[in-house]
Parts: structure tokens; sequence; C-alpha cells
């Protein structure tokens, strides 16, 4: 980056144009939102259910299904990020980690990247959620989310792709 003209800082994100020379050796302005990250959790049962949050998203214009997820808090490692949402979400705690990996959620203007686990052995932990989410906890068979996967039941990207690589994980 040659230089970065702030536009707007916020509690979450950070806005700004950026100066870059692209790999072709053009230079060029790009707007960007930095993201510090995020971690979310497909937390699987021994009943081979999932947990999913209805959840109501006003950038969505409604409610939306996802896995419990939230973002990394500074210097937050992501692992402990997903402990912490999979509690405060969906009120669980596991003894079985998995990573799935990571995903971008707009590489084009956004810097965001989500961690993805795989959570099992679940118990439950008693928390309290954030005062800025609504949302309903729920438990559905992993064989009728992978429908609402395929179906497009479910448009939430981290969640699809954090399916996905749960099923591919558990089938390998």
């Amino acid at each position: 980056m040659i230089k970065r003209s702030p536009i707007y800082r916020g509690s979450i994100i950070d806005v700004g144009i950026e100066t870059v020379v692209l790999p072709n050796g053009r230079q060029v302005d790009l707007e960007m939102v930095r993201h510090p990250g995020g971690a979310a959790v497909v937390a699987i049962d021994a009943y081979h259910r999932v947990c999913l949050l209805r959840q109501y998203r006003y950038a969505a214009d409604g409610w939306i299904w996802e896995l419990p997820a939230g973002k990394l808090d500074a210097n937050e490692p992501p692992i402990l990020a997903a402990q912490r949402e999979l509690s405060e979400e969906a009120h669980l705690q596991a003894t079985q980690w998995d990573s799935l990996g990571s995903m971008l959620s707009s590489p084009g203007v956004f810097s965001e990247r989500v961690h993805l686990f795989l959570a099992r052995g679940l118990s439950l932990k008693v928390s309290e959620p954030e005062a800025h989410e609504v949302f309903e906890v729920h438990w559905v068979a992993f064989a009728e989310a992978m429908d609402w996967a395929g179906c497009g039941t479910i448009t939430d990207a981290k969640t699809l792709i954090g399916l996905y690589r749960a099923q591919q994980f558990l089938n390998a």
C-alpha cells in the first residue's frame, strides 16, 4: 500500500481509499473496508443435528439462517472467538474442536476473513447474548440443513461454506 485516506472509523469497521500497486504494475485507488475478522462454528450434537440461529439482520431485510459466529476481539485467536461465540449465542461448550479453514466474505472490498470450526462433544453453558443480537436457536438435522443450503433457504455465505466443509470433513 502506498497510502491510505481514511473515510470512516467505527467500532467494527474502518473505511478508506487505499492507493496500491497491482501485480501488473498499475497504481490504483481502491475503496476498502478493514474488518478484524471473525469465527463461525458448525456445532453438531450426538444426534447429528446442527445448531443454526434464525437471526434478524437489518442489512438482509429480515430473518436469515446462520451458524453461531462473531467478530474477533483485538488480538484474539480465532479458536477463542469461536468458543466465546458458541457460548454466547448457543449456550454451549464443546470438548472437540476441528478447524475447517477460513473464508473471505467479499474480497473485492472487505478484508474480513472468517475462520470456520467444527465443534462436537457439546454440553450446555449458561451465558448472555449481546444486546444488539436478536435470534432464535434451532437444532436442525444435518442432512436437512444441507438440503436448505442446496435449495437457497440458507443464504449466508459463512454458513453455506461451513456446512459444506463440515460435511467434507465428516465424510473423509
